[in-house]
């Protein structure tokens, strides 16, 4: 066995660092990460986290806010369960070192913003780089911890598994790992790729934890890291987890438009600090799409009512106007915002800044109960990979962060409580991971082209509005490049490049195969053939099962 512990996380972020700072108080932590310890979603957040703090606000104010959001998909436990916990997660990232932005007319209140879908000010902030100071802070006490090990530039390659139904004598252990077991009872930890050497190694756990992030790099445009390629939601699916509403991808409206700029967002906090869109002949817009919230509407409205400007004008770009700001105030608001798009010759204090829309965030993820426990013993799932209900078929504003935070907090309550229930050694050893008769890749074509390919592929076809036969298209054109991935799997010996890429291709095909399911328009996931909601489908969940993957 090349590595043993009591708690395996993969995935440095919000959720798996604040999670693990709990854990190495009972046992053993091992956290990896694909990349460096800051390479994450969390370091780039620049709005906030979501908590009603305001002396006009009220937990049940943000959860109709969050429901309203939803779209008729939240479960509503889990959204007063994680609303109600905020101020608790607030207090604990201060004692941890995070320095929230006071209130510049009462510095003993915090500074409360505003942002789209919130009927209140209540976005607790860092000036504009609020992840940036909470990754920071979490990775400064991990340092501390001795009970605590980051090893970065490992890559989980799948999820190790005992099962109820064992497989036939001569199947090898890569056999059994990529193609899923017949029946899976528990996971016991992964496969694990050191990028550096090129060993896959196993990690033996009491309990593996995803908190990997999104997905947003299956599209062509997106404000996500590069790191952000459905890990954890493909290896969980492979191990014969549920994965729930894939088809809910989020379009943030207002990503930085310039040659330039790769995956800067400009936060939706300058919308609620008075930011107005504008169409490219400079005349404001949303009135048109939403009369009531204009620019402050829900982001899955924003975003189609951008695209939509964008298909009439025949213009690549709209514009974000906050000009009409005092620059002193748009300077201390949004220092980073306003030192990149100025090195890059946009002054926002005088001109609009061009946005376009881009995919920011996965709705669905990991099925999993309140307590972030997916269906496999011993395996959690929390953060941005993990579906709890909170968000629905549309995530409001600043509440992913919070949920990272809280469920983190719930399944370190709920491990330490049973954590006898995991400790069981497994029924038999673990073997090495098989390389079979795999050589070398001496052409890094066969990666780069298939993921320009697939990214393509979801912009045009899987995007912000769909249509039946664009998504019938869409699953043809994925069949021939999942086979030939598949083939590569078993030839070539495993890259970080090559596993990103099947994890990238296998999250694009559950989210093809939910949209082409889902007969009706909800949250982000919008379609010309159905407009209108389904109301018989109003509480009900798109689940994808390993049984019906042909369909």
């Amino acid at each position: 066995m090349d590595f043993e512990t009591d708690f395996l996380i993969i995935g440095s972020g919000i959720a798996g660092l604040s999670l693990g700072l709990k854990l190495a108080e009972i046992g053993r932590v091992t956290v990896i990460t694909k990349k460096s310890e800051a390479d994450t979603a969390t370091n780039l957040a620049q709005g906030g986290i979501a908590c009603a703090l305001g002396e006009d606000d009220d937990p049940n104010l943000h959860e109709f806010d969050t429901l309203k959001a939803g779209d008729g998909l939240c479960h509503e436990d889990i959204v007063r369960q994680i609303v109600r916990q905020a101020p608790d997660r607030i207090r604990e990232l201060k004692k941890w070192g995070v320095n929230f932005t006071r209130d510049p007319s009462n510095p003993e209140r915090l500074d409360l913003g505003q942002e789209g879908g919130h009927s209140r000010r209540r976005i607790v902030h860092v000036e504009d780089f609020t992840g940036r100071a909470i990754q920071k802070a979490l990775m400064a006490r991990a340092a501390g911890k001795k009970n605590i090990e980051v090893l970065e530039d490992y890559i989980a390659v799948d999820l190790l598994t005992e099962c109820k139904i064992g497989y036939d004598n001569d199947a090898t252990e890569r056999q059994k790992h990529s193609n899923g077991p017949k029946s899976v009872e528990r996971c016991l930890g992964a496969y694990v790729l050191e990028v550096a050497t090129g060993t896959v190694h196993t990690f033996l756990s009491h309990v593996t934890v995803l908190a990997t992030g999104g997905a947003g790099k299956v599209y062509l445009y997106t404000s996500n890291p590069d790191v952000a390629t459905g890990d954890g939601i493909a290896i969980a699916y492979r191990a014969g987890a549920r994965i729930a509403n894939p088809e809910f991808v989020q379009f943030h409206p207002t990503c930085l438009y310039h040659p330039r700029a790769k995956n800067f967002l400009i936060s939706e906090a300058l919308r609620g600090e008075g930011a107005i869109l504008l169409d490219p002949n400079g005349e404001p817009f949303m009135k048109r799409y939403d009369p009531e919230r204009k620019d402050l509407a829900g982001r899955d409205i924003v975003a189609r009512a951008i695209d939509m400007e964008l298909k009439k004008s025949g213009k690549e770009c709209v514009y974000l106007d906050i000009s009409h700001r005092s620059p002193e105030f748009v300077k201390e608001r949004f220092p980073n915002i306003y030192d990149v798009c100025l090195s890059l010759g946009i002054d926002i204090t005088k001109e609009p800044i061009p946005v376009v829309p881009a995919a920011h965030y996965m709705c669905g993820g990991i099925v999993t109960d309140a307590n972030g426990q997916s269906d496999l013993k011993g395996l959690f799932a929390i953060g941005e990979t993990a579906c709890t209900g909170l968000h629905g078929a549309n995530r409001l504003a600043s509440n992913s962060l919070l949920e990272g935070l809280v469920m983190a907090h719930q399944a370190y309550l709920f491990i330490k409580e049973n954590l006898s229930n995991f400790t069981q050694k497994p029924a038999h050893a673990i073997p090495a991971w098989d390389t079979g008769g795999a050589v070398d890749m001496d052409e890094a074509v066969l990666i780069s082209h298939n993921w320009d390919v697939i990214r393509r592929l979801m912009w045009n076809y899987v995007g912000i509005v769909r249509s039946t036969k664009r998504l019938g298209l869409a699953r043809l054109r994925m069949a021939p490049i999942l086979s030939e991935i598949n083939q590569h799997y078993w030839d070539y010996i495993l890259t970080r490049d090559f596993i990103e890429l099947r994890n990238l291709a296998q999250v694009a095909e559950l989210i093809i195969l939910a949209a082409y399911r889902r007969k009706e328009s909800r949250g982000g996931h919008f379609t010309i053939d159905f407009p209108e909601k389904d109301d018989w489908n109003w509480r009900r969940d798109t689940i994808l099962k390993r049984s019906n993957n042909g369909g």
